[in-house]
């Protein structure tokens, strides 16, 4: 099936049954991790010990311990930290499916996350996503070397103010000092004011200097080991591009968004691979995307996985949607009192 539009003119998606509610699932990215994820649903649930099993199995790394008692460096290292929170994600998720009668009538997910709402869509079994993300943070983290690139948070923003301002830091740095590396671009479309920028160092710096002269409120940078989602990803993207060549898609079971054109595919002809390769290099256009659930008549949003950033972000986005979180034993509790 070719992509939705925005308004899913021409098609009919069936979303949710007769009197259940229509509820996204929603999976975090980058950067919601933490020491000590997932290690309650551990201790209260076999089946989140079953899915970090399989992750180990096909890792061959102690990825137990590194989310439950490993340090924050080598959390937030990409290459580790993009496995974890899958892991974490999808584990969440098989308690919640388990514990209730929920079922997505819509998946999506930030960046990372995609490959999370992909898994539970059965695009891909979980052992292979997990391998994927692996390779996916290796390239990534490699793409770049440590030092040169950097990201930051624009809040109180515009999406076009924010981008004006990387277009005119990129050609000032280009003209007036001859430096044709240089590069900044939105990053993340997050909503809500926030756009997440990415780029070399220096020219992500401008930006945060000259944020307040546009009647931006706040610019800071991130403490990130990559650039992520700019041009500097594009030998990260060419890599998982070969990855993914070898990859089988099953149909998807539930629709999903896309990151890269906040799209909703369906089916057994959504092009996914390609979908994630253009997703590495390109902006994560979250607030189109969630822009997307009233069109559905999406009631309800549960967020899965480590943090509330996603849920947070949904509330100033969309006021209509109920939100939700999973992290926790109690939090499945307090859903299903719901």
């Amino acid at each position: 099936m070719q992509p939705l539009g925005r308004g899913l003119r021409g098609a009919q998606l069936s979303f949710g049954g007769k009197g259940m509610a229509k509820r996204v699932f929603l999976f975090p990215g980058q950067g919601s991790q933490g020491v000590g994820m997932g290690k309650d649903l551990y201790d209260n649930f076999p089946k989140v010990r079953w899915v970090f099993e399989e992750a180990e199995d096909a890792l061959k790394i102690k990825l137990r311990k590194l989310c439950f008692e490993g340090t924050e460096s080598d959390l937030k290292l990409t290459a580790n930290a993009q496995p974890a929170l899958l892991t974490v994600s999808v584990a969440a998720c098989r308690v919640l499916e388990t514990e209730t009668d929920f079922k997505p009538s819509l998946v999506a997910g930030h960046s990372l996350g995609e490959y999370s709402a992909l898994v539970i869509a059965e695009a891909f079994p979980f052992s292979k996503a997990v391998r994927l993300v692996r390779a996916r943070g290796q390239a990534m983290q490699e793409a770049v070397p440590v030092g040169k690139g950097a990201m930051a948070a624009l809040l109180g923003v515009e999406a076009k103010v924010a981008e004006t301002l990387c277009e005119e830091v990129t050609q000032s740095l280009h003209q007036e000092l001859g430096r044709k590396e240089e590069i900044v671009s939105p990053a993340n479309f997050n909503g809500a004011g926030q756009v997440v920028i990415a780029g070399t160092r220096d020219a992500v710096q401008r930006c945060v200097t000259l944020a307040p002269q546009k009647g931006i409120k706040r610019a800071l940078l991130l403490e990130v080991s990559a650039p992520f989602h700019c041009k500097l990803m594009e030998p990260a993207a060419q890599k998982m591009a070969e990855v993914l060549e070898a990859v089988s898609f099953s149909p998807l079971q539930a629709p999903y968004v896309a990151n890269v054109d906040a799209q909703i595919y369906s089916g057994g002809h959504a092009p996914i691979r390609d979908l994630l390769v253009r997703q590495i290099p390109n902006p994560v256009r979250w607030e189109e995307s969630m822009l997307q659930l009233s069109k559905c008549e999406i009631e309800e949003a549960i967020e899965i996985g480590p943090g509330k950033v996603l849920t947070g972000l949904l509330r100033r986005i969309n006021k209509d949607v109920k939100t939700f979180n999973i992290q926790t034993s109690e939090d499945i509790k307090n859903v299903i009192k719901q």
